[in-house]
């Protein structure tokens, strides 16, 4: 015996109802309570499509939806990570390197000429801060307005569109900044600050720019669903 149309969108009506508002995640619970559902019913056909739910629902403990959703949110955050990371790596690998190398170069010379004024370098630290603050606001508001389009919201654009566990990153850059004097610094320390500098801006770019223009791509490859139901 086979759930209905009708059934099945009740079991989306109640995922929601469990406050499941992704659906990437209904659509998982949705395949997973219908199976279970079916099963029931080859043992015992007299079960009504309620007890059935219920029977279920139960096994998923006192927290109901809330683990399975915590654990997809913790396995598309370690995706999204990843995804960075990838695209950070390609910037220290031929030909793209040059460009790198030739950044943290020029900010390794304005730091070594500008040692006794470092609240200038302090303010570009607090720049890149409020530009990425800035930036993911942006792409919320864009992705808010998609949802309301399609009606739908998939846990991995969530992510990529300002919801990321990546995001503490940002921190770093006012935690340096906030430990600078005005003072002579060896080489090698300006070199490594140079670096962490031009790191965190292309993980700002990443993050901002090409992850985002790239979200199609990440979601038709994450979800086979998804260019169908959009």
């Amino acid at each position: 015996m086979k759930l209905s149309a009708e059934q099945i969108e009740k079991l989306y009506q109640f995922t929601r109802q469990h406050y499941v508002e992704y659906y990437d995640l209904q659509t998982e619970l949705v395949d997973h309570l219908a199976n279970a559902i079916e099963e029931q019913w080859q043992q015992n056909p007299k079960l009504s499509f309620q007890e059935s739910l219920q029977i279920e629902f139960k096994k998923f403990g006192v927290f109901g939806f809330m683990d399975v959703v915590g654990q997809r949110q913790s396995a598309l955050n370690k995706k999204y990570n990843k995804l960075v990371l990838n695209e950070l790596k390609t910037f220290f690998s031929v030909p793209k390197i040059i460009g790198t190398v030739a950044a943290i170069g020029i900010v390794f010379y304005l730091m070594k000429q500008l040692q006794g004024d470092f609240w200038v370098v302090q303010s570009f630290f607090f720049v890149l801060v409020i530009s990425y603050f800035a930036g993911m606001v942006i792409l919320t508001q864009r992705n808010k307005k998609r949802n309301k389009q399609n009606g739908k919201k998939w846990l991995l654009k969530e992510i990529i569109f300002g919801y990321s566990s990546s995001a503490g990153l940002i921190n770093l850059p006012i935690q340096f900044s906030l430990h600078l004097k005005g003072e002579n610094y060896h080489d090698g320390f300006l070199l490594l600050f140079s670096f962490l500098l031009i790191l965190l801006g292309l993980t700002e770019y990443i993050m901002l720019v090409l992850i985002p223009s790239k979200a199609e791509d990440f979601l038709k490859e994450t979800y086979p669903e998804y260019e169908i139901v959009n």
